[in-house]
């Protein structure tokens, strides 16, 4: 039987030169390795930070654009409750002109066209996962802390607001205000927005008559005193909520434009 004879494998030592490059060589690849994971995920958190903070200020600014329109309209609201007010107190009560009912309508029984709902919803997301973190500035996060307080504030101000409506104004509506003369004015008007139905109807030439139902159970002191109410109730929400909202959302536009270049956004 032949018999084979490998030759011998003579391992050649390596020096210790050979040796450090090689822990060199891996020393490098693992830091460059964890180096560029970092720089990838600090480029994935700008990018996830600037696509935030566009959403943010497109919400936060149509809501602000929102919160200055309902501002306006409720100054004009004011304006109807002092006219009916006075109305009330010792003015006629059978022969109505054209505009008590205008006003009577947009001064205690449309609530929600008057009420600021604000939006969050770019807000709850950031606050529930966590992602308000992807904001470095710490002033911005405090301002947006600070805006959270303003939305709950708003929104329970607007239950208070609608509280009131529910009792004593529907109470009070249900026996004096004459729902027929609305029926009248909205099949009259194709608009869906009743706030711009009874505008419409004001401005025109067109004369529908209404009475006070139940005149004689109506007490002029009590409706004058409700009206002043309710009304300083909205001064109340104007001053203090509407205010509060509108500075910290324009604060924080001011500092998502200078830290994110959106003016053009």
């Amino acid at each position: 039987m032949e018999v084979h004879h490998h030759p011998e494998v003579h391992h050649k030592k390596k020096k210790f030169n050979e040796y450090f490059l090689e822990f060199i060589m891996i020393f490098l690849a693992v830091t460059l390795g964890f180096f560029a994971e970092n720089l990838r995920e600090k480029i994935a958190d700008s990018h996830r930070e600037k696509e935030f903070a566009q959403q943010l200020y497109a919400e936060l600014k149509d809501d602000s654009i929102v919160a200055a329109n309902i501002l306006v309209k409720r100054f004009d609201k004011e304006k109807d409750m002092d006219f009916l007010r006075s109305y009330f107190k010792d003015s006629s009560l059978i022969d109505l002109p054209k505009k008590f009912y205008p006003a009577f309508t947009t001064s205690l029984y449309l609530i929600n066209s008057y009420a600021f709902e604000p939006k969050d919803g770019i807000l709850s997301q950031l606050r529930n996962s966590g992602s308000i973190h992807y904001f470095r500035s710490v002033a911005l996060q405090k301002l947006i802390g600070d805006l959270s307080v303003s939305i709950n504030n708003m929104r329970y101000r607007n239950e208070q607001e609608y509280q009131f409506f529910a009792s004593p104004i529907k109470a009070f509506m249900l026996q004096h205000f004459d729902f027929n003369w609305l029926d009248q004015i909205r099949n009259a008007d194709k608009d869906p927005t009743m706030i711009n139905v009874v505008k419409h109807y004001f401005q025109s030439n067109a004369f529908i008559k209404a009475n006070i139902l139940n005149v004689s159970s109506l007490d002029r002191n009590e409706t004058c005193n409700m009206i002043v109410f309710y009304k300083q109730m909205l001064i109340s929400t104007q001053s203090l909520h509407f205010t509060n909202y509108i500075n910290t959302n324009k604060k924080i536009l001011q500092v998502l434009r200078e830290n994110y270049s959106l003016e053009n956004e």
